[in-house]
C-alpha cells in the first residue's frame, strides 16, 4: 500500500460484516468519496486506490496475555466513552486464541494465556475469522499506515469530546452520527446507507465505515489522537504490533 503523491492520496475506513468489509474512500484533497463493500482482508489491504491510511474498526494489536478489562488501549477508550458507550469497546482474546476452531477451544486457549486471563465472549469469538485474516498481514512496518481505529472514539471527538448520547440502533443515533459526518465532509452518508443497506449490511456497518474514513484522514493529517495517551508509549506485542486506538 502506498500512495502515488502525498497531495493526491486516499484514506480508507472499514468495517466489517458478515460476508466481508464495507470500506469508505476518500481524498482529502477533491473532497471525492467512494463506499463498497469487499470480501476478505487481502481486497482490503489490497485496494487499487493504494491508500496512504487505512483506518480498520477491528482489532491489530492483539494481547499475547488476555486480561480482565483487555489491553491498556480499551480501559482508556471506555473510559473516555463512559456509560453506555464504552460498552461498544470490548476486549480482545490472547493472539493464541486465533487458532481455535470451536468457541470451547477458544476458551480453554484464552484461559491459557495468563494467570488471571479471562473468559471470551461469543461475539469476539465471531470476529475470530477477521482478526485472524488481518493478523496474517500485519507487520510492525505496515502498522504505519494500517491502523486499529474505533467509530464511537470517532464519534466521541467530532461531538466535542463528549459520547453521543443516543444508540446507533436507534434512529435518533444514527441521524445524530449522520449529522456528524455531514458536518465533516461526508454528507452522502444516507444515500450510501440506502443503497448498501439491506442483507448482511446494516446502516451502523455504513456510519461506523465512514467514522473510520474520518480517524485515517486525521491521521493522514497529523491531527488524530490515541488511546493510550500519545504522551505514553503504546506497548507492543510479540509480534512487534503496536496495541493502540486511533480517534
Amino acid at each position: 500500500m502506498s500512495s502515488s503523491t502525498e497531495t493526491d492520496a486516499w484514506v480508507v475506513g472499514a468495517d466489517g460484516f458478515r460476508d466481508g468489509w464495507v470500506v469508505v474512500l476518500h481524498r482529502p484533497r477533491t473532497g471525492t468519496t467512494r463506499c463498497r463493500t469487499v470480501d476478505g482482508a487481502d481486497a482490503l489491504f489490497d485496494l487499487p486506490e493504494a491508500p496512504a491510511v487505512l483506518g480498520i474498526d477491528m482489532v491489530i494489536g492483539l494481547p499475547d496475555r488476555a486480561v480482565p478489562g483487555g489491553r491498556t488501549c480499551d480501559q482508556a477508550a471506555r473510559q473516555l466513552l463512559g456509560h453506555p458507550r464504552g460498552a461498544s469497546v470490548f476486549s480482545p482474546p490472547a493472539h493464541a486464541a486465533l487458532g481455535a476452531e470451536t468457541y470451547d477451544e477458544a476458551q480453554r486457549r484464552n484461559h491459557a494465556s495468563g494467570p488471571d486471563a479471562p473468559g471470551l465472549t461469543k461475539q469476539a469469538f465471531y470476529l475470530l475469522p477477521k482478526m485472524r485474516a488481518l493478523a496474517d498481514r500485519m507487520t510492525p512496518a505496515l502498522q504505519d499506515r494500517v491502523r486499529e481505529v474505533h467509530p464511537e472514539l470517532a464519534f466521541y471527538a467530532m461531538n466535542g469530546d463528549a459520547p453521543v448520547e443516543d444508540s446507533k440502533h436507534t434512529e435518533a443515533g444514527r441521524a445524530a452520527r449522520t449529522t456528524l459526518l455531514a458536518a465533516r465532509g461526508f454528507p452522502e452518508v444516507e444515500t450510501v446507507a440506502a443503497h448498501l443497506s439491506g442483507g448482511p449490511v446494516g446502516a451502523d456497518d455504513v456510519l461506523d465505515a465512514h467514522a473510520a474514513c474520518w480517524t485515517a484522514r486525521r491521521i493522514h493529517e497529523g491531527t488524530a489522537e490515541r488511546c493510550p495517551s500519545q504522551d505514553a508509549s503504546a506497548p507492543r506485542n510479540d509480534r512487534g504490533l503496536r496495541m493502540e486506538i486511533w480517534r
